[in-house]
């Protein structure tokens, strides 16, 4: 096979990959390729002698994260801690007391780091399916995904009970919405509670929202026996 474009680049020039070294080529939808090096051509192509392909089936039960817009590159940090973790989606939530918003074309520059954070996080930890990163939803929309779910949950430091007891389906799509740093108003908590998704505790400790979907992502993850 041969890699090249800004993937091409990257080996070659800043990697600087040479004969012999061993890379898994993704197509970031499950498919790997295996191999070693054959040789690299000026700066931007990469030959790779390709030993074996291999398919990953789809992640059961699926994790996503509904995102409530965090300030600053704080978002970043959550789309790459939980990309490392594990999670298959993430979906950018403007809550009512978030303090960004993303509108125009400040909104899609946004949407575009949030995505290419995946991308970098998803190679660095070597997945070989990358997860999706959706377009901006409402508090109306976010509630629409909740009735799809097969469990669904709002972390929030009030809820009664604890994710690490909750009952979870063995298959099926698992989605947990986190709320901004001035936490979720009592509004979303009823149309979340009345869409399927009550509140659920984390802990004995409030963490921050760019830190709480990778807590209960990898909670998660350990209970379904995805990490198994």
């Amino acid at each position: 096979m041969t890699l090249d474009g800004p993937e091409g680049r990257h080996a070659v020039s800043v990697r600087r990959l040479a004969p012999g070294e061993e890379v898994v080529l993704t197509d970031g939808a499950g498919r790997g390729a295996y191999g070693t090096v054959a040789a690299a051509e000026g700066k931007d192509v990469l030959h790779v002698d390709v030993r074996e392909v291999r398919a990953e089936a789809p992640p059961a039960p699926s994790v996503t994260v509904v995102q409530a817009l965090p300030k600053g590159d704080r978002g970043e940090l959550a789309v790459e801690t939980m990309t490392e973790a594990g999670v298959d989606a993430v979906v950018p939530w403007s809550a009512a007391r978030c303090v960004t918003q993303w509108r125009g074309e400040r909104g899609a520059k946004a949407l575009a780091k949030w995505r290419a954070t995946a991308r970098e996080a998803a190679k660095q930890s070597r997945r070989l399916r990358f997860p999706e990163i959706a377009e901006p939803m409402s508090t109306r929309q976010v509630a629409q995904l909740l009735r799809g779910a097969d469990f669904a949950a709002v972390l929030h430091e009030e809820g009664s009970a604890p994710l690490a007891t909750a009952e979870l389906p063995r298959a099926g799509s698992l989605v947990l919405v986190v709320g901004p740093e001035g936490g979720v108003s009592p509004e979303e908590l009823a149309a979340f509670a009345e869409a399927g998704a009550p509140p659920y505790r984390l802990g004995p400790t409030v963490l921050r929202t760019s830190t709480a979907g990778v807590a209960a992502t990898a909670l998660l993850l350990a209970r379904t026996g995805r990490w198994s």
